[in-house]
C-alpha cells in the first residue's frame, strides 16, 4: 500500500515530538551543566589536596632533618591535620614505613598493601620523594584522591541518573495525559458520528418501506435495504469505538469471505481480491468483535485500492500455530518507503488532499487495543506492493 512522502499530520502529534525534543535538550542542558561545575569543582579540590600532600611532604622532610633543639610541634600539627587524603610513607624499595586515613585492619594483609602501593604508584598524582639533608633520597610519599573528591567524580554520572528518571516520569505521564486525551477524541467523535448516522439511517429504512409498495423491481429494494444495513453495522462500528467491545468466537475464514465479497462489489473490476489460504473447510476459530475486525479488513482493502490505482490484485491469507494466528494482507500496489513503514500508523498521515489520516490508526488501535493483538508492515518493495501482518493470540 503505497505513501507518498506528502504528509498531514494533526498538531498534537506534532506537539508531542516537539515535547519529546525539549525533554531531550533540557536533559542535555542540566547534564552538561552539571558535568561543567563539576570537573571544575574537582579540578579546584584537587589542586588543593596536591598543596597539602605537598605540605605534609615538607614537614616530613623537616622533621627527618630536624636539629634536636628543634621545636617540632608545628610539624607534628601538620602531619597530624591531615584526617582525609589516604597517603603512604615508603621506603626507596617500597617497603612501608607508615600510612593514613587507609583502613588498618586491611593493611595487616601483605597482599592488600601491595595492592595499595600499586595503585597509589601508578595513579596520575604526583609523588613526593623525602631526602636528606645531603640530597639522598631517603623516603617517597604516595597518596590517592580524598573520599570527597571520588564521590565528587561518580556525582555528575548520579545527578544525570537523577534527570534521565525525572525526563522518563515526566515523558510517562505526557504520554499517559495524551493517550487520556486521544482516547477522548476517539470517544467523542466516534459517538457523535454514531449518533448522527443514527437519524438519516432511520429515514432511510422508512422510506424503502414506503418505496416497496411502489417499485416493482425487488432487486432494487433488496440493493437498497443492503446498503441501509451496511449503514447501520458502519454506525455500530462507531459506537463501539472508546467503550470495550465483546469479543466472541468466529470463523476466521467466513469473516474474512464476507470481507472479500462485500469489497468485490464495490471496487474496479481490474483489482482482484481473493483468499489464497489452506483448504476450504478450514475451521479456524478466533475470538474478536467480528463488525470491528471485518472494519480493520476492509480499512486496509481500501488502502490497497488506492495504492494499486488502475489494475492490480490483493490477496488475503492465513495460518494458526500453537498460539497465534497470522493474516496477511498482501497488495501489488506502489509500495511503502521504509523511511514510512513506521509513522504510517500515526493518527493524521495521509496522502490523499482531504483525508484525516485516521484510517490506519483506527485499524491499529482496533487490532492491538482491542483485541490485544499487532499489526505491522511484513515486507514492502517500492513499486512492487506491500504486505500488512495481523497477528491475534489464540
Amino acid at each position: 500500500m503505497a505513501f507518498s512522502t506528502k504528509k498531514h499530520k494533526l498538531k498534537i502529534y506534532r506537539k508531542r515530538k516537539q515535547w519529546k525534543l525539549l525533554l531531550v535538550l533540557f536533559a542535555l542542558f542540566i547534564g552538561g551543566l552539571s558535568i561543567f561545575f563539576t570537573n571544575n569543582l574537582m579540578k579546584k579540590l584537587s589542586e588543593e589536596e596536591h598543596k597539602r600532600i605537598q605540605l605534609w611532604a615538607e614537614a616530613t622532610e623537616q622533621l627527618i632533618n630536624v636539629s634536636p633543639y628543634q621545636d617540632v610541634s608545628f610539624l607534628f600539627e601538620v602531619l597530624k591535620n591531615n584526617e582525609t587524603i589516604p597517603v603512604i610513607l615508603v621506603d626507596m624499595d617500597d617497603n612501608i614505613i607508615s600510612f593514613r586515613n587507609i583502613d588498618s585492619v586491611k593493611m595487616q594483609n601483605p597482599a592488600y598493601v601491595k595492592k595499595k602501593i600499586t595503585e597509589f604508584k601508578n595513579n596520575s598524582n604526583e609523588n613526593f620523594i623525602i631526602k636528606t639533608e645531603d640530597g639522598k633520597a631517603l623516603n617517597q610519599i604516595y597518596y590517592s584522591d580524598s573520599y570527597l573528591l571520588t564521590l565528587l567524580y561518580y556525582y555528575p554520572y548520579f545527578q544525570l541518573g537523577l534527570v534521565f528518571l525525572f525526563i522518563l516520569a515526566s515523558y510517562f505521564a505526557f504520554s499517559v495525559s495524551k493517550r487520556a486525551e486521544q482516547d477522548q477524541v476517539w470517544l467523542g467523535m466516534s459517538k457523535e458520528t454514531a449518533h448522527q448516522l443514527g437519524t438519516p439511517i432511520s429515514s432511510l429504512m422508512a422510506w424503502i418501506e414506503i418505496l416497496r409498495d411502489q417499485v416493482k423491481d425487488p432487486e432494487i429494494i433488496n440493493e437498497l435495504e443492503k446498503d441501509t444495513k451496511r449503514l447501520e453495522k458502519i454506525a455500530s462500528r462507531f459506537s463501539k469505538i472508546g467503550s470495550k467491545p465483546n469479543l466472541s468466537e468466529e470463523n476466521l475464514r467466513q469473516t474474512l469471505l464476507s470481507t472479500i465479497n462485500y469489497m468485490t462489489l464495490r471496487i474496479p473490476s481490474s483489482i482482484k481480491i481473493s483468499l489464497v489460504n489452506p483448504l476450504k473447510d478450514t475451521d479456524t476459530k478466533v475470538k474478536i468483535n467480528e463488525d470491528l475486525f471485518e472494519w480493520v479488513i476492509e480499512n486496509l482493502c481500501k488502502n490497497a485500492v488506492d495504492a494499486i490505482g488502475e489494475k492490480g490484485e490483493i490477496s488475503i491469507s492465513y495460518e494458526e500455530t500453537h498460539k497465534h494466528i497470522y493474516i496477511d494482507i498482501k497488495d501489488t500496489g506502489k509500495g511503502i518507503a521504509k523511511s514510512e513503514q513506521k509513522t504510517i500508523f500515526n493518527p493524521g498521515y495521509t496522502t490523499k488532499a482531504r483525508g484525516w489520516g485516521l484510517g490506519l490508526s483506527l485499524v491499529k488501535r482496533i487490532v492491538e487495543q482491542y483485541h490485544q493483538g499487532k499489526i505491522f508492515v511484513k515486507s514492502s518493495e517500492l513499486g512492487i506492493g506491500t504486505t500488512f501482518r495481523i497477528v491475534l493470540k489464540k
